[in-house]
């Protein structure tokens, strides 16, 4: 079994297929031999070989059969366990802005900021739940065209850092000349920046947050500083490890860490599209 959990090929017909040509050796040896065992010998080590050699056969293809369906197994695990992520991404992030956003409608005076507050939380909780019901159809194979994820792209960067601003931080959003971006890093791109705003909003409060998006030649990188502030609500440091195992799987590296009385989330991820 590979790093990543993949299944790896595996036979023991090999070390009997070696056997059967050390045997054919030993026949072609003992050819020029005379009397009895020089007929009943070369015909016993034949019967073996050929014996040997319908086994190791039978066993190469048993091997195989079964390596196609541990292969099998594992991807489906794969799927679902990606799939799964994507739920914590939907749920995690809508929740965590949902009761920020709750919280802070404890200190507003005016009744037109609560009915505001209500309506981002009303939109809030509206696009998690589709979101979350679009995902539970895959799951449960009702729908046999929907893409396996959410379609998000660095399009989508502006409406994520506005959802944020709902949950009272002042972001700040600036994507540099990135050229192609091929669409698996562009989800990712999405999921670290909401994932590092959601962050920001549960631990830190209302602050300031810088998120700037670069390509470094053959990396994209991301970065996300707040000021620092208040904790608000502390979580369970789940979304990071999960985002960390999506910058993994594309070989990519996350960094956290404290900075100037704030905190600073970096990732980078390589992109075989060329810029």
């Amino acid at each position: 079994m590979s790093a990543n959990g993949r299944p790896k090929w595996r036979t023991r017909a090999v070390p009997v297929l070696v056997a059967v040509g050390v045997i054919g050796l030993l026949a072609m040896v003992t050819g020029g031999a005379e009397g009895p065992a020089a007929t009943i010998v070369p015909l016993a080590i034949a019967g073996a070989a050929v014996a040997a050699a319908v086994w190791a056969v039978r066993r190469w293809r048993a091997d195989r059969w079964a390596y196609e369906q541990r292969l099998t197994e594992w991807a489906v695990v794969e799927e679902r366990l990606k799939i799964a992520r994507d739920l914590h991404d939907i749920v995690s992030h809508g929740l965590g802005l949902i009761t920020v956003r709750a919280a802070s409608t404890r200190h507003l005076a005016k009744p037109a900021e609560v009915e505001q507050a209500l309506t981002d939380i009303e939109h809030t909780s509206r696009t998690a739940t589709a979101e979350l019901r679009r995902m539970l159809e895959i799951l449960r194979d009702r729908n046999e065209h929907a893409p396996r994820t959410p379609t998000v792209g660095l399009k989508d960067l502006e409406e994520i850092v506005r959802t944020a601003e709902k949950a009272g931080l002042r972001a700040e959003l600036t994507v540099m000349n990135l050229g192609e971006v091929s669409p698996g890093v562009q989800m990712t791109i999405c999921q670290t920046v909401r994932e590092a705003l959601s962050n920001t909003a549960r631990h830190a409060g209302p602050t300031d947050v810088r998120v700037v998006i670069r390509r470094d030649r053959g990396d994209l990188v991301v970065s996300v500083a707040d000021a620092g502030g208040k904790a608000a609500n502390p979580g369970a440091g789940h979304g990071l490890i999960g985002l960390r195992e999506r910058v993994t799987a594309l070989g990519g590296t996350l960094a956290a860490r404290p900075k100037d009385g704030g905190f600073q989330l970096t990732v980078r991820i390589p992109d075989e599209v060329a810029a």
